[in-house]
């Protein structure tokens, strides 16, 4: 499915490149796994092929989709307020499925939502870590290091 070199997303972990496809023998089982680096925090994630899938591993978008992605900081109203827990579990939903519109609206309607009003601290874990994908993708895409990222996706949300 995926190729040596290969720029994917991991839903919930985020944007790397595939390094290697290699056979080990985990709790004796041999299997092929493609091998992944994670430059943001500089981590290796073994997953195995037959499953990548099964987690939503995804090739990572095109410059042409991240630049349309990022217009939902300039284009989206923030919908009316649901009671928490269900706002939570639509949320969660969208960040599960690791695309990469469901979640800059996400991070979107939790900012928005932020300036109104303080989040709860579970909302909160919620937007760093869909802030966390959102920086990964980009960097990887746009070939920037993390700190370029952050600066590039502060700008474009407060500008």
């Amino acid at each position: 499915m995926f190729q040596v070199g290969d720029k994917i997303v991991y839903p919930m972990h985020g944007a790397g490149v595939i390094e290697a496809i290699e056979e080990k023998e985990i709790l004796g089982e041999k299997q092929q796994y493609y091998v992944i680096k994670m430059p943001i925090g500089n981590m290796q994630v073994l997953v195995p092929m037959g499953k990548a899938s099964d987690v939503g591993i995804r090739l990572a978008v095109d410059m042409l989709t991240l630049e349309n992605t990022l217009l939902v900081f300039r284009d989206r109203e923030l919908e009316q307020s649901l009671p928490w827990s269900q706002r939570y579990r639509i949320n969660m939903d969208k960040i599960k499925t690791g695309a990469i519109q469901e979640g800059a609206e996400v991070i979107c309607d939790l900012m928005r939502m932020n300036e109104r009003k303080a989040l709860n601290s579970s909302e909160k874990r919620m937007l760093d870590n869909a802030k966390d994908m959102l920086i990964s993708e980009l960097a990887l895409v746009k070939g920037f290091t993390e700190n370029q990222a952050i600066d590039f996706l502060h700008a474009e949300v407060y500008n």
